[in-house]
This record gives C-alpha cells, structure tokens and sequence, in this order.
C-alpha cells in the first residue's frame, strides 16, 4: 500500500513538473528556442564526431568475438584490482578514450549478454564513466581556462578519484547470492590452458554465438549507433533548454539560496552558486560558467573538477536510458558519482597546492594544439574535416589506452609465474 501510494505521488510530481516545463516554454518561446539550437550545435560539432565511431567499433567488436578475446587477456589485471572480468578492460579503455556515456553503453551490453553480472556491471559503472582526456585538456583547460598546464590537473585528479572509487566499489556486493551463483557458474565453464590460446578459443566461441554475417553486423552496427545517438542528443538539447529556462525564470536563483548560505559559511565566493547548480543538471554548461566567474582560481578549478566527476544530470539520465533494458541499477552509479566527485574536488586542491597545473610544458602545450576543441566547426573547416580529425585523434588514443592496459596485465601474470617459480625453488630447497 505504502508502495503504491509513493508512485501514486511520484507520478503526480512528475505531471506537474511536466505541465510547469511546458508553460515554461509557451513563456519563453524565444529562450526555449535558441537554447535548443545551442544544445543542437554541441550535438552536430562535438558529441556525433567523437562518440559515434565509437559506438559502431565497439559493436563490432563485440559481434566479432574480439571484446571476449581480449578480455581473458585482461582477467590478471582486472579481477585483483577491481573484481571485475577481463572484458572490463574494454569499457574501461572506451570510457577514457570516448568519454560519457559510452562505459554505460558497453558494460549494458556486457550485461545482455551474460559476460558480467549485475554487481560486476554496477562496479564497472562505478570507474569506468570517466571523461576523456580530449575533453578536459582541449574544450575546459585550453578553451575555458586558456591554460594548457591545467589539462593535466584535471586530468590527474579525475583518473586517481575514478581508481579510488573502482577500488573501493570492489567490495559492493560481494555476498549477494545471484552473484556468486554466476560467478560459480562462469568459473565452471572457463577455459583451461595457456592464456593466449584460450583468448583465441574464446574469441571464436564468441564470433559464433553471434552468428551474423559480417554484412549484417555492420548494418545492425550503424543504426544501433545512429539511434544511441539521437538518443544522447535528444538529452542534451532537452537539459539545455531546461537550464536556461531555469535561469531565465529566476527559479534556479530560488534554488540556489540554500547553497549560497553553505558557500557564504565555508567562505566559498558566492557567484559560484548558479554555475554550481547549473554543473548538477549539465557538464559542459556547468564547467563554462564556473569558468567564467570571477572567483578565486583554486575555488574554480576544485568546482569543476567536481562537476566533471559527477557528470551531470543529463548523462545520469542518458546512463538510465541505456541500462533500461538491463537489470543494473542506479543507486551505486549515483553513490560512485557523488564519491567520485567529492574526491576529485579534494585532489585538486592537493594536486595544485603540489605545483601540478601552475606552468605549462612545452610537450604538454604541443599537445594541446593538436587536440579538437569546443569551437564552431564550420569555422574550423566544416563538419566532416572535423568529423574526421576527431575521429583520428579518439580512436588512436583508444588503441594506446587498450595497448597498455594489455601490457600491464601481462606484466602481472608474469610477476605470477616469477613469484610461482621461486615459492617452487626454496620449497624444493
């Protein structure tokens, strides 16, 4: 009955909310109108170029066996540190190198398909939706902050806190019985034998599972990514609209009071409240504003090392869409977002009392030219030059990231063996 009674009253509250949005938007047409094509512009020049080749790779990855492959491949590495299986590694590589949501993308499918549990997807949501390093070194160090130096800052602090919170995140669930039941079940069917040989008989086991002609995957492939897609920018634009409607409307300024006396207290500059609460419903909007602030520096880039831990209602809602048809739930990703962000908000401030981010480097400042910034693509050369750049830039980065994750798990299984054959010497001594 008490159930019952709580839907009854979350769906009136979500009626009223939608009746007052649509009025808003009868109100302020003008508003509602320009900042939906700002949201559509982002959408265009920024998130189709440097997700989408990432979507149609991972699916056909996936469909080709490879992900599985590489995934016994990684279990040294993953399983100690995480509790998580190899193909973790996978989500993880594409996490860092295309940014939100595309962990979520990846660890759903792992889900569907029985190659992770739910508490082992719950805690690859936890570390793995992480920005990419394109995005904090180009579109906030560079193009919000105009300091080069400062991508590694962000960077630095968004990468230990996403560590933290997968190690810590290794110990949630542990007891629940369908977990270890499956995990039982996969331990019982695992391949024996030399690491590189299973990986080969795991891939082919995998590639015939799917059974569809290369044709069809790639077909499947593109209109699944074209439709994750839309998806992903039908959020976008729909926050932005509600932000600056929220703005407009003097309501975010009701909202924030509360907050302004908590900033007031902790002596936190107060024009840091709405960029604040504007970083709660959307990243890259929240980010810009706090940039532009004129507020102490380390106050700045602690908010926005915060904001891009938490990431924002809007990818919470895209990560929500993609896991609808999986049985992961959302509390842990958003108690893994409010750690992650809380603890990234912290190294900064250490990092930087550290000296990381006060002087830019020469390799550091070469970099960044090369990285694809928040600016109008049809100035830089059109669309599809930037399409292409972006694409190059994201996808190689991926292949160095999924390169030296391999690395360091075959550097841990030989430290193994090492340790194996030496416990075997001095007992045979």
């Amino acid at each position: 009955m008490r159930k019952e009674r709580r839907g009854h009253q979350s769906t009136v509250l979500l009626a009223a909310m939608a009746v007052v949005f649509t009025l808003a938007l009868v109100i302020y047409p003008k508003v509602g109108y320009e900042a939906g094509m700002q949201g559509l512009r982002v959408c265009w020049e920024i998130i189709i170029p440097s997700l989408l080749p990432f979507f149609i790779v991972s699916e056909l990855l996936l469909g080709l066996g490879v992900v599985r492959g590489f995934g016994v491949l990684l279990e040294p590495l993953m399983q100690p540190l995480f509790s998580v299986p190899g193909v973790g590694a996978f989500a993880l590589s594409m996490g860092l190198a295309a940014g939100y949501p595309m962990d979520a993308v990846i660890t759903a499918r792992f889900r569907q398909t029985k190659q992770c549990t739910r508490i082992e997807g719950e805690r690859l949501l936890a570390f793995t939706n992480t920005a990419d390093p394109l995005f904090m070194f180009g579109a906030v160090a560079v193009g919000m902050f105009k300091s080069p130096a400062l991508g590694a800052l962000f960077a630095l602090a968004h990468y230990i806190s996403s560590f933290l919170v997968g190690v810590a995140f290794k110990f949630w669930g542990r007891r629940d019985p369908d977990h270890l039941r499956e995990v039982k079940e996969r331990q019982e069917v695992k391949p024996k034998g030399n690491l590189f040989a299973r990986a080969y008989r795991e891939m082919l086991a995998a590639r015939a599972e799917d059974g569809r002609p290369f044709g069809k995957l790639l077909g499947n492939a593109v209109s699944e990514s074209v439709q994750t897609i839309l998806m992903i920018s039908g959020f976008i634009v729909f926050f932005a609209v509600v932000i600056e409607i929220l703005e407009v409307s003097g309501i975010m300024a009701f909202l924030g009071w509360p907050l302004m006396e908590i900033y007031r207290l902790f002596g936190i500059h107060t024009g840091l409240v709405q960029p604040t609460l504007a970083g709660v419903l959307e990243l890259d909007i929240g980010s810009a504003q706090t940039a532009a602030v004129p507020a102490p520096l380390l106050q700045k880039l602690a908010l926005v090392s915060g904001i891009i831990a938490w990431s924002g209602l809007s990818v919470h809602a895209q990560v929500a869409s993609v896991l609808t048809h999986t049985d992961i739930r959302m509390r842990p990703y958003f108690l893994a977002r409010f750690l992650h962000a809380a603890l990234a908000a912290l190294l900064t401030v250490v990092l930087y009392g550290m000296g990381v981010g006060r002087t830019a480097q020469g390799a550091m400042a070469s970099l960044t030219r090369h990285l694809p910034m928040m600016s109008p693509a049809i100035e830089q050369g059109g669309f599809w030059p930037t399409f292409a750049h972006a694409m190059s830039n994201s996808l190689e980065l991926w292949l160095g990231i999924f390169a030296a994750l391999t690395a360091l798990s075959a550097g841990v299984l030989l430290l193994r063996r090492i340790r194996m054959v030496a416990f075997f010497v001095r007992s045979q001594g």
